[in-house]
Parts: structure tokens; sequence; C-alpha cells
């Protein structure tokens, strides 16, 4: 009788210190949580989406348009092993957001199969998404005509079918990443890549081009567009002593110089070096790409991708980037900054937007936390943005993203460098 006891109540000892340790595991993951949610509120107004990074399916390609007096358009796209793919594996799609209430909260408006990489821009009252059929795909283009609840089809080169890929994944293979539209002297311009040869490491392989059409003609109608000549990466010649071969050029972004020249800015893929951009010139109405090594340009953040716009009044650059301030690993994304510059050569900080708060050592955030591949807009007096935001648990890397964040930068010239005053 009294071994009866005394098992019944060991197990009653059991089943309290089961429960103990449910209820300490169950208050240590609230408060952990909540104070997750305490920290991202110091770095982002609002989150457009979350992916929990369990699913192996990661958020990327952010793109923004203001299209009404309170509402922002959003698209992005995914990547990872569990991503949305083709019938080759490629990954293929994107998400359509939209905001009613100046970025506070997102609603997601549709899903669309058969594009990548894409940018939102606007063009004579018209609303445009242009990229990639998908992950190394074919060029193309869609038009909205209600806000981004429904998009047209690039079914063929009527219909926005721009430039075709290789058959069954063969070259061209067309990169790129939502970067500018720019309209230069009556004609739109858009950079892209073709990855020639897809054996090469890295971005060995990636040849820089340029696609435009006239303003004036029918955006969809492939006949219209024109692409320029294809640059490749001279590693050979162009690389410093001990690179790593995976260098190269790649996420390129269109801009008008002071002189009134076209430019297509480079990301340079350099490590173990950074801080690299390289200027190639658009010449005879997009037709011809032109570059010489004395182009390479000191950029902060040259080797994430970055998005440079002038703004039109007081013709100063602004770039949002991911800046090196370890000044040791080429790759740094836990700091999202804004930089200034009056002639695309000589660039200052102007100021930190997003910098990792989490407890965590220099080396741990650098590997697991990312503020990247931003997009951004002028808007009135202000700057509003989005980044590819890789933080908190369970993140692997900070490449794998778990939010699309947006932020806003008030009175953005307030923070001009004393240095182009």
């Amino acid at each position: 009788m009294a071994n009866k006891t005394f098992k019944q109540m060991n197990r009653t000892y059991v089943s309290l210190v089961i429960l103990l340790i449910n209820f300490i595991t169950y208050t240590s993951t609230l408060y952990a949580q909540n104070n997750i949610d305490s920290l991202k509120k110091r770095l982002w107004i609002s989150e457009v989406k979350y992916q929990d990074p369990a699913t192996k399916t990661y958020l990327g390609s952010p793109s923004i348009l203001r299209i009404g007096k309170k509402e922002l358009l959003v698209t992005l796209d995914y990547f990872g092993t569990n991503r949305p793919k083709d019938r080759l594996g490629r990954s293929n799609r994107t998400s359509v957001y939209k905001s009613a209430d100046d970025g506070k909260t997102w609603k997601h408006l549709t899903d669309i199969d058969g594009m990548y990489w894409s940018n939102l821009f606007a063009h004579k009252g018209k609303i445009y998404l242009l990229g990639t059929t998908s992950a190394n795909g074919s060029i193309a283009i869609r038009r909205t005509d209600n806000g981004g609840k429904t998009w047209t089809n690039p079914a063929n080169e009527k219909t926005g079918l721009l430039f075709r890929a290789g058959e069954n994944g063969t070259a061209p293979r067309y990169h790129g990443a939502p970067t500018p539209v720019v309209k230069h002297r009556g004609r739109l311009y858009r950079a892209f890549e073709n990855v020639e040869d897809h054996t090469l490491r890295g971005m060995r392989g990636y040849r820089a081009l340029v696609v435009s059409i006239n303003e004036n003609d029918d955006l969809l109608d492939a006949s219209k567009w024109t692409m320029s000549n294809q640059l490749a990466f001279d590693a050979a010649a162009w690389d410093p002593p001990k690179s790593f071969p995976t260098t190269g050029w790649l996420e390129g972004n269109m801009v008008e110089g002071t002189d009134g020249r076209l430019w297509n800015i480079l990301r340079v893929n350099s490590t173990p070096f950074f801080d690299r951009a390289a200027m190639v010139e658009i010449k005879n109405n997009g037709q011809e790409a032109v570059f010489t090594p004395d182009h390479f340009i000191k950029f902060p953040g040259g080797q994430s991708k970055f998005v440079i716009r002038k703004d039109a009044s007081t013709k100063i650059y602004w770039a949002l980037v991911n800046n090196n301030t370890n000044g040791k690993e080429a790759v740094q994304r836990n700091v999202l900054s804004l930089y200034a510059s009056k002639n695309l050569r000589e660039w200052y900080h102007a100021k930190t937007l997003i910098k990792d708060n989490l407890d965590l050592s220099e080396k741990q955030s650098i590997a697991l936390t990312g503020f990247q591949y931003p997009d951004w807009q002028f808007d009135g007096n202000h700057i509003i943005y989005l980044s590819r935001t890789a933080y908190g648990p369970g993140v692997p890397r900070y490449h794998d993203s778990n939010y699309i964040t947006f932020g806003r930068i008030e009175n953005f010239s307030a923070y001009l460098p004393a240095a182009l005053k």
C-alpha cells in the first residue's frame, strides 16, 4: 500500500514538474516575443509581410510606388528551398500588397505566377511592373488598370513578352532586381543582365545590358523596345590581386549624370574587397553600352544591391545602401543608410536608417541580420522605402529574409551632408 502511494506521489510530482517546465517555456517564449516586438518597433513603421523561416521560403525583391494620396502599392517575390517555381524549378511568383493608410497596414491583393525580380513604375497615368518571367527567364512587362488587383498577361510579343530567354534554361538567361526605370530625353530605360555562362562561379558569367523604349510607344509591344550590346566583366584585367573567383557585376541602376549623360551604375561583387561600383555609359538611344576601367568608382555598399535616385529640384543624388561599418567583412547588410552625392562619384553619409538592435556579437549580427535590397521613392519632402529584412529568431543567415518592412525618412533634405551644402 505504501509503495502504491509512493508511486502515485511520484507521478503527481513528475506531472507538476512537466507543468512547471511548460509554464516556464511558455512565459520565456512570450517574453522573448514581446521583447522582439518591442525592438522591431524601433526599426521600422510596419511589416508588409512576414514569412516564418521554418517554411524555408524567404521574401525578396521589394518594390514600392505611391498610387494615391494615402495609397501605396508594393510587390515582392520568393526564394528558398520551398519557393513557388515553374516547370524548370525557377522561382517565378510575385505578390502584390496595398496600403490605404500611408503604410500603417497592408492588404494582400493578388499573386502573379510568371513574374520575378520586378519593379513598379508609373507612366502616363498607368502602373507597370517590369522584370522577368522567372529567375533567369524572359524579360516581361505587365500593366494594371485597377490599382494592382489584376495585371495584363505577357503571353506574346504584343502583350508584354519583351525579350525571350533561351529554351529550357539555355542562354540568354535574364537577371535583374527592382531598380529604377529612368526617363531620359524621351526614352524609358532599365538595366538587366544576361547570365550568359551559368557554369562560372558567382557573377563571372553576368553580362550588363539596358533595355529602352520611346516614352510615347506602347510599352507592351516588344517590337518598340531596344536592347543594348551586352558587356561581360573582364575579371582578368579588372580584378585587384587576391580577388575571389566569383567577381562580377549585376543589378544595375539607371541614372542621368550631371552633364546629361546616361549611366548604368552596377553593383560590383568584388570579394574580399567592397565599396566598389561600375559606371557604364549608355549612348545612342540605348543601343550602345560603353565601359572603361577608369569608371570603376568607390561607392559605399557597392557589394550589395542599392538604389540611386536624383532629386530634380536640388540635383542632389540620394542612395540607400548597405554601407560597410565593420571594415573587414566584404558582405555586411546589418546596417542600412542614406547617402548623398553631387556628382555620382563622391558619396557622403547622410543618415543611418536601420541598425541591428538585437543582443548579438558583431560577428553574429553580420552573419544573421540583413536590412537589404532597399527600394525607395521620393514622397514630397520625405522618402518612403522598403527593406528585404532578415531579423530575429529562426533566421539561418542574413541573406534569408523573413520580412518585407516599410519605413519613412521625414524631411530627408535636412540630412544633407555638410560637404554638399
